[in-house]
């Protein structure tokens, strides 16, 4: 995706795989610029949609400051109620975070079955300290905050709850599982700029679609390098495997925002980890960052293996069963 139109020369960070977000010079202080649509979730859209996008501006170092969302409601089925609930997320969210909602559209679309909002959020950084996850180098550390796939868990409990009850799931789990967004949480921006700010991070990144495994994909094509990851050392959220095990899903394919990925110096990672468990979210090292000529691969107890990707995002599946599964 490199490349694309015409490049102005103030455009630090442009389009590329695994660059989420860009990055504009406007001297010591360059704006970072997002967009990301909320198109599985429907239920909290509003609030979703603020927590990815932030989550985006954060990972190159940024603070989230002001943010816009374009809202596509289903006709037929929108009404002031809809509409007023899903701006009344996306001020809530903003205040959570201290952001400014300074614009937005809303338009009600024809032939859409659910709603779909598409943020766009504004940070600013430091020129100096702007991160991507093109800096990760041979020999770093991978670290993983939380665990995976968060997002992906709670889509299933939120969008398919009545069917797993009558699977025989209890409704406590589900409800726990649902509240995954919340706790341990959807936003990396705590995490990804106290990271920022600490010694021998060279690059941040947040598994969103294609999960964990699509993301040390980027990673590794954005930076030129080979990754290889310990199976045994992922942390999977091991409560919800009855979820996604019920549809068939693997969960390092699955959409996982809440998850930060850093690439650390070893001499540092230690001290990543222990700082960020300070503040509250778990966080482990999953294995480290090899030559480019390694490849992508992780390690099972059955031997070493290339890691999978996923053309499309695992969760996808669910929403291609017919209504009522």
């Amino acid at each position: 995706m490199t490349g694309l139109g015409r490049r102005d020369g103030r455009v630090l960070v442009g389009p590329g795989i695994g660059l989420d977000a860009t990055v504009i010079d406007f001297g010591q202080t360059c704006l970072v610029a997002k967009t990301d649509p909320i198109t599985f979730a429907t239920q909290d859209i509003g609030w979703y949609a603020v927590q990815v996008n932030a989550n985006d501006v954060a990972c190159l170092g940024a603070r989230p400051r002001w943010f816009m969302a374009t809202v596509l409601l289903p006709e037929g089925r929108a009404d002031e109620q809809m509409a007023s609930e899903i701006f009344g997320q996306i001020e809530s969210a903003c205040a959570e975070m201290d952001v400014s909602l300074v614009g937005g559209h809303m338009e009600i679309t024809y032939d859409l079955p659910r709603p779909i909002v598409v943020g766009h959020m504004l940070g600013e950084v430091q020129r100096d300290r702007i991160l991507t996850a093109a800096g990760a180098r041979p020999g770093d550390c991978l670290v993983l905050t939380k665990g995976i796939p968060l997002e992906g868990a709670s889509i299933i409990a939120r969008e398919k709850k009545e069917y797993l009850v009558g699977k025989g799931h209890s409704r406590e789990l589900l409800d726990r599982v649902a509240d995954y967004l919340r706790q341990p949480g959807i936003s990396v921006v705590r995490e990804a700029l106290l990271a920022a700010e600490s010694r021998g991070v060279h690059a941040l990144h947040d598994p969103t679609e294609g999960g964990l495994a699509t993301a040390l994909h980027e990673v590794a094509a954005a930076a030129g390098v080979g990754i290889t990851v310990e199976e045994n050392g992922i942390p999977l959220l091991s409560e919800a495997a009855p979820l996604w095990e019920e549809f068939g899903l693997d969960p390092l394919g699955m959409i996982a925002s809440g998850s930060l990925l850093a690439s650390v110096s070893p001499e540092s990672a230690e001290g990543l980890v222990g700082r960020i468990r300070e503040a509250g979210p778990a966080a482990t090292i999953i294995g480290r960052v090899t030559s480019a000529a390694d490849g992508v691969r992780i390690r099972r107890a059955s031997g070493e293996e290339a890691l999978p990707r996923f053309d499309s995002d695992e969760i996808a599946k669910i929403f291609q069963e017919k209504e009522g599964n």
